[in-house]
């Protein structure tokens, strides 16, 4: 993330407690980000950075508003780690819910083709070319399927089918009840269905 390289910068001030990914949980981290603790930042950073590029790409189909967004989530989380409150739920929730703003943003402004059909390449490199062909051209079916879809609708099953997060952890991300995440879960799941099912 270049325009937060310098948040991530550990502090190597001589004595500081250093940080564990495995002894800290995200809530202290974010604790100790409202005081500027870039090590903390930079810890948080490492944990979640990746799985939230990962997201926020499914999501949008793009590598250059997947990077922009990632950038910007993390940004906004130094900027406004004073607002998480843990009472309100997982710091991991509220990490998903800057993202999924941010995204809702950007498709209110994107043109309606902007999202695109892209896909990294995810075929088995051990298979022949044949299987490796049929591989990619599912996967881009299913992107394409995916793309698809209402963003309401991507968001709830990328959230609960990708990321892991259980339906009350999506629904609090996404502002809505837990009902109306599973009617949006369910609707997903048939247009895809009836999507890919001329093409298996």
């Amino acid at each position: 993330m270049k325009s937060s390289a310098a948040a991530c910068k550990p502090d190597a001030t001589p004595g500081k407690l250093q940080i564990s990914s495995r002894n800290v949980a995200d809530e202290d981290l974010i604790a100790r980000i409202r005081n500027r603790d870039q090590e903390a930042f930079a810890c948080l950073l490492k944990r979640h950075l990746d799985a939230m590029h990962r997201y926020i790409y499914r999501l949008t189909g793009s590598s250059h508003d997947a990077e922009e967004l990632t950038q910007e989530t993390f940004l906004r989380v130094w900027e406004k780690a004073s607002s998480f409150d843990a009472k309100q739920g997982k710091a991991s929730t509220w990490l998903y819910r800057i993202a999924h703003n941010l995204c809702v943003d950007e498709f209110r402004r994107a043109k309606p083709d902007a999202v695109s059909g892209a896909i990294d390449t995810l075929a088995d490199p051990a298979a022949d070319q044949e299987t490796q062909l049929a591989q990619g051209q599912r996967l881009t079916a299913l992107q394409d399927a995916l793309n698809a879809l209402p963003q309401n609708q991507r968001s709830a099953l990328l959230l609960c089918q990708v990321q892991g997060f259980s339906n009350g952890d999506a629904a609090r991300i996404l502002k809505i009840s837990v009902s109306a995440l599973e009617s949006l879960l369910a609707r997903a799941r048939r247009s895809l269905r009836r999507t890919l099912s001329p093409t298996g």
